[in-house]
């Protein structure tokens, strides 16, 4: 539980806007369902893949409101398990999105996709057919997953998320210690198996060119590169860069590190297998911008030395990312 949230006041900046990221954050998420995602039939996994999927099996139900009905025993979990603050902003993301997803569904959607049998979520009933890529899924799949991706990465900053695999990706991570994007990877899967056999075998209502097991594909598609999404929003793209360096100039490489790139390195000692000499090794890390500069600084102080480059994923300490405190999410 973060209790230092708990104990901003009420009327603080921070505080209120937290809150409106959240909101925003849901709004960006539910965008992308509603534009890109339902109209197909494509389920990119989650209590709104499942939604989906249930649509295609109850039409006069619309994607949200079972987005409600697999939210509530999830978004109990989360309040147990992450505590109140987490717990209050998860509800209301929880809340929110389904709402926000039925109320724009409504109203990008023509009158002639309500009918007495249900809802059609035709794309040619989507704001008048402008939008609409039944030609073209792979677009559908990389739109909905960028705009899906940043916005539960929005809400995931706020330290809450939009309920549903979510909770169930940070569940196992908390327990399992799966890597957060990696869980809700796992837990998307399952219910992508469940369109296969409602949507892909022609169980459900969906019918026509966009219907087949082909669309599970797209599925899958869409939940990898929503989850990289996520990562990349939470993490960013630019990893530090680890360089184990061997030379015989440790005088001038040491003068280079810490008066040109201000930064600090450490010795560690290494013995060649071939000479059996022992040597000094450099251990530096620096990142992804300063490793060429670096590069270059070697061939020209020691052309003879010896350079393994390789990806930090996770730098903490003085000049790079602070520890996370206890109970944050980490898209890792």
């Amino acid at each position: 539980m973060n209790t230092r949230a708990l104990l901003e006041p009420m009327g603080s900046w921070a505080w209120w806007r937290s809150w409106i990221q959240l909101l925003i954050g849901c709004m960006i998420m539910g965008s992308g369902f509603v534009l890109f995602i339902n109209p197909y039939n494509i389920v990119p996994g989650g209590v709104y893949g499942a939604g989906i999927v249930m649509h295609n099996i109850f039409p006069s139900i619309q994607v949200g409101t079972f987005g409600y009905m697999f939210d509530i025993p999830l978004m109990l979990t989360a309040v147990l398990v992450f505590g109140g603050q987490f717990g209050a902003r998860t509800v209301a993301a929880a809340l929110f999105t389904p709402g926000y997803m039925n109320i724009m569904t409504r109203l990008v959607y023509s009158d002639a996709a309500f009918t007495a049998d249900g809802i059609n979520l035709d794309p040619a009933y989507l704001l008048g057919g402008s939008v609409n890529l039944s030609n073209d899924l792979l677009l559908a799949c990389i739109m909905g997953s960028v705009v899906i991706g940043v916005g539960q990465a929005i809400v995931v900053r706020t330290q809450a998320t939009t309920g549903g695999t979510d909770i169930v990706g940070m569940l196992l991570q908390k327990y399992a210690g799966i890597k957060f994007s990696t869980g809700i990877f796992i837990a998307d899967s399952v219910v992508v198996l469940a369109g296969l056999v409602v949507i892909g075998f022609g169980l459900g209502s969906a019918s026509g060119e966009g219907a087949g097991w082909v669309l599970s594909l797209y599925s899958l598609v869409t939940i990898f590169l929503a989850s990289r999404v996520i990562a990349y929003a939470l993490d960013g793209a630019s990893y530090d860069k680890l360089l184990f360096i061997i030379s015989d100039e440790h005088a001038a490489l040491k003068k280079f590190v810490i008066e040109d790139l201000d930064r600090s390195a450490t010795f560690l000692k290494a013995r060649g297998m071939y000479t059996d000499k022992e040597k000094d090794m450099i251990f530096l890390v620096v990142n992804r911008k300063q490793v060429h500069l670096v590069q270059r600084k070697i061939q020209e102080i020691d052309p003879k030395a010896f350079v393994v480059v390789t990806d930090a994923y996770d730098t903490y300490g003085e000049g790079f990312k602070p520890f996370p405190e206890a109970g944050t999410i980490q898209a890792q």
